[in-house]
């Protein structure tokens, strides 16, 4: 009779087993990041995020843009998409959450392309918002070899998004640390008095965290150069506005992507998390 009342307990019936409905003022817009390895097992990068947003009741948008081109080109995409989906839904303005170079490109679009209006707050995850050294690393390859991988890149960029074309060693140069600090950040300032968030994010070398070991290499550089990192970005960098707090997630795993089961309990709590920040905090 134990026994079988411990099997009963684990099929006990919870009251309401659906999703927590969660409230914010304003819908989600997700911007993701450089690149499109998402998108090649995904309908976008960060559509996991955004379809987790809906089981829990929140409004969200999660849209694809050229996966491979400058700043300036993917905030043009971005703020046409902001404004598609305020025009379709009838919302005046969207929370965006933006991952890694996204980042970068909704601040010049705030800075540049008066889209503020339609912006309720800007939150920034893993953008390396000083550059990372990764794409230093990757600029120093010699230069037979980086052309060569370019062509096939942008080729591939142009393939999965003809609406662009894509220019994947211009993106590279517009993340290396003396571009963004030098010439990016003194030309896109904060708007004062808009709510700009950001969240870093560290596993590996220097943290308590496992790291897949493909990333190792460049995660060992980068640390070399910038301290704790995601094996893309380091903790410094993604600071910018006010700093939420540095989260136990990779690069990849932000966005779902080879989220072990040791992960992806912080997987799920970032992404709801942080919803229920922006919830709390009245937007």
């Amino acid at each position: 009779m134990a026994d079988g009342n411990a099997l009963l307990k684990r099929f006990k019936l919870v009251e309401f087993p659906q999703p927590e409905i969660l409230h914010t003022k304003y819908p989600i817009f997700l911007c993701h990041g450089f690149g499109a390895i998402g998108s090649l097992v995904k309908p976008s990068p960060l559509n996991d995020p955004c379809m987790l947003m809906r089981e829990h009741g929140i409004p969200a948008f999660a849209p694809n843009v050229v996966p491979y081109a400058p700043i300036e080109t993917r905030a043009r995409n971005w703020v046409r998409l902001i404004n598609k989906v305020c025009d379709d839904h009838g919302y005046d303005k969207v929370n965006v959450i933006a991952h890694s170079m996204g980042g970068l490109d909704m601040r010049h679009a705030l800075a540049h392309l008066d889209i503020e209006d339609r912006v309720a707050s800007l939150t920034t995850l893993a953008t390396p918002h000083r550059g990372t050294y990764l794409a230093d690393l990757i600029l120093k390859t010699p230069e037979v070899i980086t052309e060569k991988l370019s062509d096939v890149v942008d080729w591939f960029g142009d393939s999965v998004y003809p609406r662009e074309k894509s220019e994947v060693l211009s993106s590279v140069e517009q993340l290396c640390r003396g571009y963004i600090q030098d010439e990016f950040n003194p030309d896109n300032p904060d708007i004062e008095g808009f709510p700009y968030f950001s969240y870093s994010a560290a596993v590996g070398k220097g943290t308590n965290y496992s790291l897949n070991p493909v990333f190792l290499f460049q995660s060992t550089q980068i640390f070399a150069q910038e301290n704790i990192n995601d094996s893309f970005v380091s903790v410094d960098s993604a600071k910018w506005g006010i700093h939420l707090g540095t989260i136990a997630l990779s690069h990849m795993n932000q966005i779902n992507v080879q989220v072990g089961k040791e992960a992806k309990p912080r997987y799920y709590d970032f992404w709801i998390g942080a919803v229920k920040r922006l919830a709390d905090m009245g937007f």
